[in-house]
């Protein structure tokens, strides 16, 4: 009998994080226009997939996913990842990692105490990551079970941290009021054997894949996903870079993606372009010009039906949406569109 069996342990699911954009609450809304518009869809490629929740509508089908950003890629792959896993062996780690106390200072203890998280958590959480990693290279667990460990303890991480759901600063003087919990991330064991998962700039990737379906959720505004999320991505990568700065900032000069940027109409003229599929599924509110200056859209509806209209017929569809703000706008009448592209034959 396992030492977990013994002990209580809890779970999560793939929505069980706070992240800018998450589509979860849209799933209904997006599924549906699939459902209604699109046909014989064997294959999905979710190419800037985020948490992955868009692509966890799609389970039935072959999933590929990509992320900028390696914490969200590692996530992917722990949901969608083809490779086979052990639950118990996760279970197993997860209960002892809870367990541990006296964890000793760390890389997390160096750079991070008493900022996001308390000392005695960074000590953790820097003692959890390292015994993941040499668990891993001494062949304790495959790359599947490296990736749901990494995820369940950037989900606890996220769950305590003292922010306002992102790491663009701590809160200082805060109270640490929770502990590290992690969970067991409920992670199917057989995914579909031709998922794939990709750590790529998407621009680069189409030009290598196919899929009937292509969904597309760039970035709207200037906010730096790397910027947000620069921590779990420290973490996720462990590779304990110098950190600077108040926010306490790695380099993160090779994460920024240009959709959030003066570039951003060239780089999504150039995607379409490229894009193999029989679907291109767009998802774009309608900040435009509404929010402060970071929140205003770096691509006009102009833009995207100008492009999109070269590659096939476009529908728009819109539902009502609550978009994240920083609290410092407050934007009414928000909605969030889908553009559906029914790509020509060319053939």
């Amino acid at each position: 009998m396992s030492v977990a069996e013994t002990k209580v342990y809890k779970t999560s699911l793939i929505n069980n994080r706070r992240y800018l954009g998450n589509k979860y609450k849209l799933l209904p809304f997006i599924t549906k226009v699939v459902n209604d518009e699109c046909s014989d869809i064997e294959t999905v490629a979710d190419i800037f997939a985020g948490t992955g929740a868009v692509s966890s509508a799609f389970t039935d089908k072959i999933i590929i996913t990509n992320d900028l950003m390696y914490s969200n890629y590692i996530c992917n792959y722990a949901w969608f990842g083809a490779e086979e896993y052990n639950p118990q062996t996760i279970i197993d780690f997860v209960v002892r990692y809870n367990a541990a106390t006296e964890c000793g200072d760390n890389y997390m203890t160096e750079n991070f105490a008493d900022t996001y998280f308390s000392r005695e958590d960074c000590s953790k959480i820097g003692f959890i990551r390292e015994d993941i990693e040499e668990n891993y290279k001494n062949g304790t667990i495959n790359n599947r079970e490296r990736a749901i460990l990494i995820t369940s303890l950037l989900y606890a991480m996220d769950k305590i941290a003292v922010t306002c759901g992102h790491y663009d600063a701590y809160r200082k003087g805060a109270d640490f009021e929770a502990s590290l919990e992690l969970y067991v991330p409920l992670a199917e064991v057989n995914n579909n054997p031709s998922n794939q998962c990709f750590n790529e700039d998407a621009n680069e990737l189409v030009k290598r894949i196919e899929a009937d379906l292509v969904y597309i959720d760039p970035p709207y505004n200037s906010r730096q996903y790397c910027d947000a999320y620069h921590l779990l991505e420290n973490v996720a990568r462990w590779e304990k870079p110098e950190v600077f700065g108040v926010a306490k900032k790695m380099d993160r000069s090779g994460m920024k993606s240009k959709y959030c940027t003066m570039s951003a109409t060239k780089a999504f003229e150039a995607l379409i372009g490229d894009i193999k599929a029989k679907y291109i599924m767009l998802s774009y509110n309608n900040m435009a010009e509404k929010g402060n200056c970071r929140s205003n859209a770096k691509i006009t509806d102009e833009d995207i039906i100008r492009i999109l209209s070269k590659k096939g017929t476009v529908k728009v569809f819109e539902e009502s949406y609550k978009a994240f703000t920083t609290g410092k706008s407050d934007i009414a009448e928000n909605a969030e569109r889908l553009f559906l592209c029914t790509c020509f034959n060319e053939d």
